[in-house]
This record gives C-alpha cells, sequence and structure tokens, in this order.
C-alpha cells in the first residue's frame, strides 16, 4: 500500500508514473510492441495476474502508452489520494455530519462556515490563457498520429478507451464529464457511443431539438482522478470536477478550448476539440469487446468530428481494456462501491450496512447488500428502492443478507442463502430499465430484475427450510441422455445442480427440469442450473460470469409445478426459433491463437519477466462459431 503524499494532485501524468516506479508497481517495455492486439495481449496478462503496471515506450507513434495504471488496490487508492477505498466514504460522512447538523443559533450556524470553505475549495477554476495541455497544436488533426488501441480480434476498429469527454447542457450550461468509448473512422472523426440512460446523449437530443451543433471536447491524461470522476454515477448537476477536487483535496484548474466553447483540465495529456452535428446522419459503430466480457454489437452513434488536437510535451497516451473480468475497470468499480455506500446511507437507506460488488458480475449484473432488518418485508423494501436508485436501476441480480454477514465473503453469503431463503417465497421479480450492454434482456434495455432476501425471517414472514439441500436418485443425466444433457456436477457443499446442456428444441430446457422433478431423480430444495455444452464446470467464478450475463430472471428462473422449492435456472444461450428471441447473441472476448502465438514468442525478448501464459487460452474451445456475432 502506498503511504506517501496521500493528500497530493499529481501535476502530470509523468508525475503519477514517476510515483508507480517509485513504489515498484510500473514495468517499463522498451521494445516495440504494437497498439494493435498486442498491448491488449500483454496487458490482460498481467492484470490477470495481479501484476504491474505497464508502460509501453514503443508503440511506432511519437507517444507511450500506459495501461493498467490503476489495477491494483494500491494504485487506485493512490491515483485517488487515499489511504484505503472506505477513506472517502468517512470523509462525505463527516462532511455530511457537519452539513447537515442542527444550527437552532447564531453562533451554531456560524460554525459551518469553515465547512462552506471547504467546500468552496474543491470547486474547478478557469484559468486565463494556455494550459501544459496545450503545449503542442497539431498543425492539421490526425487521430492516427495517437497510438489507440485495436483491443479484441472482432473490434470494429481502434478505439480510444479512456477518453474524459466534455459537454453541457444547452439550458443550463451546467458541465458533464463522462466516459464513453470512441471508435476512431479516419484522420478526423470517431464515433461517440452515447448511452441512451447517459448525460451526454440528453445534451445531443437538446442540440438536437435546436437544431445546433454540439460542441465536444475529448481530454486524455493528466491527473488520473480524473479519468475515475468521469466514470462516478453522479447526480446531473453535480459537476465530476467538483468531485475530483475533493478527493484530490484541491480544485481542479481549466483552461479554455482553442476552437470550441468548453474548458478542460490544464494538465491534461491530449486534447481532442471538436463537435457533433445532430443533423448528420448517424454512423455505423463496433463492435467492441467490452466489459461484459461478451461483444457488444454494431449499431448506429453519433459522429464526432475534429477540428482541433493539442498535446502536453512529452505527453502519453493513456489506455485501458474491458473483457473477461476481472480486468483494470474492475478496481474502479470498487472505489465507487465503497464511495457512494455513504451517500446512499445518509440520503436513501440509513439501515444500509454495506454493498459489494462482485467482479464476476461486471458491475451491474449482481449486487450484495447488508441491511440492519427492522420489520416484516424490510428486504424487499430495500430492493426497490434500490432498483429505482440511479446506475442501480441497471442491476440483475440483488442478494440482501443480515447486518452480520460479509458481503464480500462470497462463501458467508451463499451460506446465508442456503439457510434463511425459502425459495417459493423469498424470490422477487421486477421489470426496468437494463444496461444497453445486456445481450440477455428480452428486448434492448429493458428486461427484468431478481432479488433474493437471504435475511433472516421475522414473524409474519414465511420461514425457510432448516436448509436447501439437493438429492439426486443416482446420476440422472444418464437416464435422459438423450434430452441433450452432456453431463452434471452437483457443486461441492452447495445445493446447487449445474447441467451442461446441449439446446435442440422449444422448452428444451424446461421440459427436461420437469421430467427429473416429476421422477423424483432430483429431490429438496435449491437450484438447477442449466450451461451451455461449452462450458467449463471447474471454475466457479467463470461458471457465476457466465450465468449472470445470459439470463432475464423472469424468462429464466422459474420452479416445477410438483416442487416449488427447487429452481431452474436456463443460463443457456437464447435462440430465435427456440425461445422468440429477436437479438442477435454476440460472442465471448478472447484473443485470437496467433496474437497469443505471437506474444508467446517475444515475452522474453521484451523484458516482461516470468512467463503468463494467456487467459484467452481457456476461453478458446468454449467461443461460439462466427466472429462477433455468434452464428
Amino acid at each position: 500500500m502506498f503511504t506517501e503524499n496521500l493528500d497530493m494532485a499529481y501535476k502530470s501524468i509523468d508525475d503519477f508514473i514517476s510515483q508507480l516506479e517509485k513504489q515498484g508497481e510500473l514495468l517499463r517495455v522498451k521494445g516495440y510492441v504494437s497498439p494493435n492486439l498486442e498491448i491488449t495481449e500483454i496487458a490482460d496478462r498481467f492484470v490477470k495476474e495481479g501484476g504491474s503496471a505497464l508502460l509501453f515506450e514503443n508503440t511506432g507513434t511519437d507517444f507511450p502508452v500506459l495501461i493498467n495504471s490503476l489495477a491494483s488496490d494500491s494504485r487506485i487508492c493512490h491515483a485517488l489520494g487515499l489511504s484505503d477505498l472506505d477513506e472517502a466514504g468517512r470523509r462525505i460522512a463527516e462532511l455530511m455530519a457537519k452539513l447537515m447538523a442542527p444550527a437552532p443559533g447564531f453562533i451554531d450556524k456560524l460554525k459551518i462556515l469553515p465547512t462552506l470553505s471547504e467546500v468552496s475549495a474543491w470547486i474547478p477554476t478557469v484559468k486565463k490563457g494556455r494550459g501544459a495541455c496545450q503545449e503542442v497544436v497539431m498543425e492539421s488533426p490526425d487521430l492516427k498520429k495517437l497510438p489507440v488501441l485495436t483491443c479484441w480480434p472482432h473490434d470494429g476498429g481502434p478505439f480510444i478507451t479512456l477518453p474524459l469527454v466534455h459537454t453541457k447542457d444547452a439550458e443550463t450550461g451546467v458541465r458533464n464529464l463522462g466516459m464513453y468509448r470512441m471508435q476512431v473512422f479516419s484522420e478526423k472523426t470517431t464515433g461517440m457511443h452515447w448511452h441512451l440512460h447517459k448525460n451526454s446523449a440528453r445534451h445531443y437530443q437538446q442540440y438536437k431539438s435546436s437544431g445546433k451543433r454540439m460542441p465536444v471536447a475529448v481530454a486524455l491524461g493528466g491527473d488520473p482522478v480524473y479519468t475515475y470522476a468521469a466514470t462516478a454515477p453522479l447526480p446531473d448537476q453535480i459537476d465530476e470536477y467538483l468531485l475530483a477536487g475533493f478527493l484530490r483535496r484541491r480544485k481542479v484548474e481549466l483552461v479554455k478550448c482553442l476552437t470550441c466553447d468548453l474548458e478542460v483540465p490544464s494538465d491534461a495529456d491530449f486534447i481532442l476539440e471538436g463537435y457533433v452535428d445532430p443533423a448528420e446522419e448517424l454512423a455505423w459503430e463496433g463492435p467492441f469487446g467490452d466489459h461484459t466480457g461478451y461483444y457488444s454489437l454494431a449499431d448506429f452513434y453519433p459522429v464526432f468530428h475534429v477540428t482541433c488536437i493539442t498535446h502536453r510535451m512529452k505527453a502519453v497516451y493513456p489506455a485501458t481494456i474491458v473483457g473477461i473480468p476481472p480486468m483494470e475497470d474492475g478496481w474502479i468499480g470498487k472505489a465507487t462501491e465503497r464511495l457512494f455506500i455513504m451517500p446512499i446511507r445518509l440520503t436513501m437507506l440509513p439501515e444500509l450496512i454495506d454493498m459489494g460488488m462482485p467482479v464476476e458480475g461486471v458491475f451491474h449484473n449482481i449486487v450484495v447488500v447488508s441491511i440492519k432488518k427492522q420489520f416484516p418485508g424490510h428486504a424487499a423494501r430495500v430492493m426497490s428502492a434500490l432498483w429505482g436508485a440511479g446506475q442501480m436501476m441497471f442491476n440483475k441480480i440483488l442478494v440482501v443478507v443480515d447486518a452480520d454477514v460479509d458481503v464480500h465473503d462470497y462463501s458467508a453469503v451463499a451460506e446465508s442463502i442456503v439457510r434463511n431463503t425459502n425459495l417459493a417465497e423469498d424470490l422477487h421479480y421486477s421489470k426496468g430499465p437494463m444496461d444497453v450492454l445486456d445481450h440477455a434482456s428480452r428486448r434492448f434495455a429493458y428486461g427484468s430484475k431478481l432479488g433474493i432476501d437471504a435475511t433472516t425471517k421475522w414473524t409474519g414472514e414465511i420461514q425457510s427450510e432448516p436448509s436447501m439441500a439437493l438429492y439426486l436418485a443416482g446420476n440422472p443425466f444418464q437416464k435422459i441422455e438423450a434430452d441433450g444433457v452432456i453431463d452434471v456436477t452437483l457443486l461441492s457443499g452447495l445445493p446447487i445442480l449445474v447441467v451442461r446442456f446441449r439446446r435442440f428444441a422449444t422448452d428444451d430446457v424446461r421440459d427436461c427440469f420437469e421430467r427429473w422433478i416429476s421422477n423424483d431423480l432430483v429431490k429438496g430444495s435449491g437450484w438447477v442450473v442449466f450451461v451451455e455444452e461449452g462450458v467449463s464446470l471447474e471454475r466457479l467464478a467463470y461458471l457465476v460470469w457466465r450465468i449472470a450475463n445470459n439470463i432475464d430472471p423472469l424468462r429464466d428462473v422459474f420452479s416445477s409445478q410438483k416442487n416449488n422449492q427447487i429452481i431452474c435456472v436456463n443460463a443457456t444461450r437464447k435462440y430465435p426459433q427456440w425461445d422468440n428471441f429477436d437479438r442477435d447473441w454476440p460472442n465471448i472476448v478472447t484473443m485470437s491463437k496467433e496474437v497469443i502465438a505471437t506474444i508467446d514468442s517475444k515475452w522474453s525478448a521484451l523484458g516482461l519477466g516470468d512467463f503468463i501464459d494467456s487467459p484467452s487460452r481457456p476461453f478458446l474451445e468454449e467461443l461460439y462459431k462466427g466472429g462477433a456475432i455468434a452464428e
């Protein structure tokens, strides 16, 4: 863990790199590595093994690439100026306690002035003249001079993956800072992947209604706290640079862009200035190997036109990759988990004790919360509240446990579910918005949610059985092998039967499950989970990742008519002909065999240390036929 200078604001990305290197958290790669797939393959190997940040100094361009810079507990804490990830939550609690404390008298009200002064010290300021980010102005803007990564084999092209996208509300002028991938189309154009739920997409619609061009500026690099602030789920009217100032304990200094009416951080490494024209036709953007571990498929998005590129002398190009977890974004998500517990508790759910977002749930698929339970039905109330709160509306599976359960101890969470959940009564379903990247939802950006009440039951609530347990009459799949069952595994210590299954007809999973229950081949209480024939049953974390990605709970989670204490989960791929599913199914994100072999052969010469095998290798046999879209 870093222990020095935790209250510092970095003067530049070089300053951050120096600190990483001083702490032994950085590896410089001096040999040539191509931004086309090769950097991704090396970075993926390092991040999966908890390795160091990487600075690729020879990229075939004038600029080095920094990647995995936030991919450890110590690096994300140091980037945010924290001793630990809970520190920011404690600071927020102290601040809100001062601001919300009753102040009946004049003297009491005066006591709040130092706190207000502290808050004002975080408000970003705009300085006159140019900043370091404008030391060099490209004579002719050319995005192809930057080492933009092509991350995965079926990506639609090279993508800028750590852009700090600046827009303004057309009516109020309030700034928004967001992070949206940008596919490079040409020297002066990119896609702008604005999901329909994002603030910048709302700004785009405002400009479209007014018939005006929308100014956009994109910053790359600078103080790493900006990268986190751009991802933070803040309320619409709160400036992300205020959060950055709070975290770095110093206000962010901005400068005016040269060709558009926006402000950007003076210490950024690159600034891409330009506009989006809402009157222009949308462009076909994607596919892209995304943070779900599957490709997000191509669709139509706005075009960003670059009018000016400026950069700092000796600028460093920051990048990240996403894909099958764990990836660097997992540490960014953990920071959000710890930072925003306190605001949720203070403003909405005082009964909330803790929150965990397992990396296997890729932020939104799985969330576990512990509560101080106070009345019957309390868990259901918490589910409803969270599903209506900001980006928690994208959550698919929400588990509620008692206050004494450690939400980060997944064995303890599983034990709580087994001990306290009545499967006929304690599963709660809802419908609502889903992340646009959810490929299993019944319709684009709209699907269902499952809440599991694993709290101790009170009087008035139906008690669970003493403990879930599944009993198998011999080996069920041997008796119905012709029905598509390949093999079954009863997970050790858990009432979960996992079935590898080859799909062959409408309702084949449901029919197989119903016959097993009707014939008493599976008895007791627990879960029967059907997965695809290629899925490995040996790696539990990846099994959970596949299951959570591939279900829409109202469609895919159901019980038998004979025994409602056994729940079937259909986590197989969905097909148009069998499931009335009219959406394309994406492929898993893996590196190609050719690039894996190339990096294997270059590993020693690049001075990368002890050999690390490709994380993609175990998944190559699980790929569907086809490219980004499964055939």
